[in-house]
């Protein structure tokens, strides 16, 4: 009887130490755990039991996988985390892995300093993981694209070749030819027509040569008789006036009786007054065709030297009237490159 009872004394404390080892290895005689949600498109083979590790340590387990119930198209993962793990309001949850050779795990980011604790049943951010499925679907979304960018590309290289068709039909050598003797007839006529041109600037540089002397005489004839005009006309003013205020004293003197002489008086008042306005008139004239005569003479000093300017440079290089100043000068019977 005493042997039976060691026995099953025995029996009892082995199963006690078997099962508090079993509770010791699955946890759940150490630190209290808290649940929290996240929600993912790919569940990347992630299994219950799959750590949940923060800022890489192993803080938890992965406790279920399943489909979302109130939204098909997403995937519930309800995580059990140690209660001393800081997770944070703003930690995010995403599925990764140590290696290329290693199973998933779901990593929580530390969130940031100032955040607030998560509360226990709160649902993490989550941050989809990109792997090689994804990379084969964006792949897939990009061909389009890819082909019609092909697509277009091909086209414009058609009308390149086009375009490189049709200019080399222009430069065929029948083509260059025509224009090579193109070219050659204008050198002919520039050299048949440069002793003409010549000779019309030679006779154009005399006729403003023999010009020149008699509109400048004729100029200074000008500028001298306005110069002497000036005082006579203040002489015939200053005679006016005093003309005027003579008539004046007689008009004063005249009686009433003589209205004959106060008649002749007054008519010849008023011809003084007319006289004196078409003086002043004409001394106004003068003074305004004097600025003139003087831009005149500028004008024709400065035509004049540009004719000559013209002059010299056509007879040096006659043929710039038709090529411009800045071609080069070639012999006839000379073929452009």
């Amino acid at each position: 009887m005493r042997e039976r009872t060691l026995v099953g004394l025995f029996v009892l404390i082995a199963g006690g130490l078997l099962f508090g080892t079993m509770l010791v290895v699955s946890g759940g005689m150490g630190t209290s755990t808290v649940s929290h949600r996240a929600y993912f498109k790919f569940a990347g083979g992630v299994q219950p039991g799959a750590p949940v590790r923060y800022g890489g340590l192993t803080v938890g387990k992965v406790e279920r996988v399943r489909i979302d119930p109130g939204n098909s198209t997403r995937i519930e993962i309800q995580l059990a985390v140690d209660r001393d793990a800081p997770v944070k309001t703003d930690s995010v949850a995403k599925i990764s892995a140590l290696g290329p050779l290693t199973d998933n795990y779901i990593e929580v980011s530390t969130g940031t300093q100032g955040a607030a604790l998560a509360p226990p049943g709160s649902v993490l951010p989550s941050a989809e993981a990109f792997g090689l499925p994804q990379l084969g679907d964006a792949a897939q979304a990009l061909m389009p694209d890819v082909q019609k960018a092909l697509a277009t590309l091909n086209h414009n290289l058609d009308d390149l070749q086009v375009t490189i068709a049709r200019a080399n039909d222009l430069l065929n050598d029948r083509n260059r030819a025509s224009i090579g003797s193109s070219l050659n007839n204008i050198d002919r006529l520039v050299a048949d027509a440069r002793p003409k041109v010549t000779e019309s600037l030679n006779n154009l540089n005399g006729l403003l040569d023999d010009a020149r002397p008699k509109v400048s005489t004729t100029l200074t004839n000008v500028r001298e008789l306005t110069a002497k005009l000036s005082p006579l006309l203040d002489d015939v003013k200053t005679t006016t006036a005093r003309a005027n205020d003579t008539l004046a004293h007689v008009d004063s003197t005249l009686v009433d009786n003589r209205p004959d002489i106060r008649a002749s008086v007054i008519g010849l008042r008023d011809t003084l007054t007319k006289s004196t306005a078409l003086l002043d008139q004409l001394n106004q004239t003068l003074d305004q065709n004097s600025a003139n005569i003087d831009e005149l003479l500028d004008n024709i000093r400065m035509s004049t030297e540009n004719l000559r300017s013209l002059t010299e440079t056509l007879k040096q290089a006659p043929a710039s009237l038709i090529r411009g100043m800045k071609v080069t000068e070639r012999k006839p019977g000379d073929v452009r490159q």
